[in-house]
């Protein structure tokens, strides 16, 4: 059942539609409602592609900028997601053990990290570490809370079953609780993963040492009124987190895919 609705056949094309529209849009507000002396506030499309991405000095600078922070983000999701697994399934073993942690990681989620981030570099300086600890912190509470939820939500027949054979608590972890939380894993993996951009990106606007990445960058060009290498650098960022979100919704599928495949040949 699908209440009437239908897929389009070809889905590519409503995104598409929209995107020409939105452009029309810019187009029509920086030349019909902006004057030429105000048109930095909103630069038309191809100005941003042109200075930001033809120009190789200015490309060279973003791509810069890009690569650092998608070193960030991706050490710092690979980080949170191996510390996430792990406490999620420490948690799961008692609950007094969930019940111990689980206060800490609501108040992890609640403090405002980025407002954190001078402290952090005062006790660790504004390196690489630091950029990837902000992002740690970002992206941790959702792979702890989506895999605790999926480690936890096996039916208890199955549970029944590994008891009647023996099986023991690793054994019970590895061939049913972990292959279960699967899409549980990836869904939290797929949240974390535009966190972490996010905290490699706005984490970059309190780091003034060493390298830029594209939040610095973006932080700079608002300084100079660079409105054009701004939007690029924009542009750059929002497609980083597109990536990286569609990249972890393609493995989860693959995955979960491969692993029932895996179960029907049993």
């Amino acid at each position: 059942m699908n209440g009437g609705r239908t897929a389009p056949r070809r889905p590519w094309i409503p995104p598409l539609v929209l995107f020409v529209v939105m452009i029309g849009v810019w187009y029509a507000v920086s030349y019909l409602l902006l004057s030429p002396d105000r048109r930095f506030l909103l630069p038309p499309p191809h100005a941003v592609v042109q200075v930001g991405f033809l120009d190789a000095a200015n490309r060279a600078e973003l791509l810069t900028g890009l690569r650092l922070s998608t070193e960030v983000a991706l050490i710092g999701l690979a980080v949170a997601t191996v510390v996430g697994v792990a406490l999620a399934i420490v948690m799961a073993q008692a609950t007094w053990i969930e019940r111990s942690l689980h206060p800490y990681l609501v108040i992890l989620q609640t403090i405002p990290i980025l407002a954190l981030v001078p402290l952090f570099g005062f006790w660790f300086g504004f390196g690489f570490f630091t950029r990837v600890l902000v992002c740690v912190l970002i992206a941790l509470f959702p792979i702890v809370t989506n895999t605790l939820f999926g480690l936890l939500s096996v039916d208890q027949a199955h549970h029944d079953l590994f008891t009647l054979q023996g099986a023991g608590r690793l054994a019970r972890l590895w061939k049913l609780q972990l292959p279960a939380a699967l899409p549980s894993i990836f869904t939290g993996l797929r949240i974390s993963a535009g966190l972490a951009v996010i905290g490699a990106v706005v984490g970059d606007f309190f780091f003034r040492q060493g390298e830029p990445g594209i939040g610095a960058l973006i932080d700079l060009y608002r300084g100079r009124l660079q409105s054009e290498q701004l939007f690029a650098a924009v542009a750059l960022a929002s497609l980083l987190g597109l990536a990286v979100f569609l990249a972890f919704g393609a493995l989860s599928r693959r995955v979960t895919d491969w692993h029932s495949t895996q179960d029907g040949g049993h």
